[in-house]
């Protein structure tokens, strides 16, 4: 395991916070559309520790096996059944609740242990593959056929 960050914080630390996990998530090898979900997904974890559990929590980000994973800790009291259990979307009509649904929505893996002590939320993301130097990216040629069995021609993929 290879501790990346780790700190404690408030309202005012929240975009460095972001920033720092988006640096250290580009380092580990998360890029393009997969690093924007998961700083999306911290950014919400810890919003919802400073709108809904006094204002302040602790951070942390790690790598291990593959997998970078992030874990906001605060002492709130508690998420209500409602939201942990929820995968629907929430209504248009409301204005809360999309934090825990984009959460479980943006990341490979979401652990979410709460209760009246507080909540820890644990967000995990894959980490694409690197390649050996012995590796190589090999094409392949495939045969692509309509429906009716006729043939579109020969493509590499």
């Amino acid at each position: 395991m290879r501790t990346l960050l780790t700190q404690s914080f408030t309202l005012l630390d929240i975009t460095k916070l972001r920033h720092a996990v988006a640096g250290q998530a580009e380092a580990c090898g998360l890029s393009g559309p997969r690093l924007d979900d998961f700083v999306l997904a911290v950014h919400e974890s810890v919003v919802n520790a400073v709108e809904h559990a006094g204002g302040h929590g602790h951070f942390r980000l790690w790598a291990v096996d593959g997998v970078i994973r992030s874990e906001t800790i605060d002492r709130g009291p508690g998420i209500p059944d409602g939201y942990v259990k929820g995968h629907r979307r929430p209504s248009d009509q409301t204005s809360t609740g999309r934090g825990i649904y984009l959460i479980r929505r943006l990341c490979d893996a979401v652990d979410l242990r709460t209760g009246p002590g507080g909540t820890t939320v644990r967000l995990t993301m894959r980490l694409p593959r690197k390649l050996d130097v012995g590796d190589h990216m090999t094409m392949r040629r495939i045969r692509v056929m309509t429906a009716g069995g006729r043939s579109l021609g020969d493509f590499n993929a």
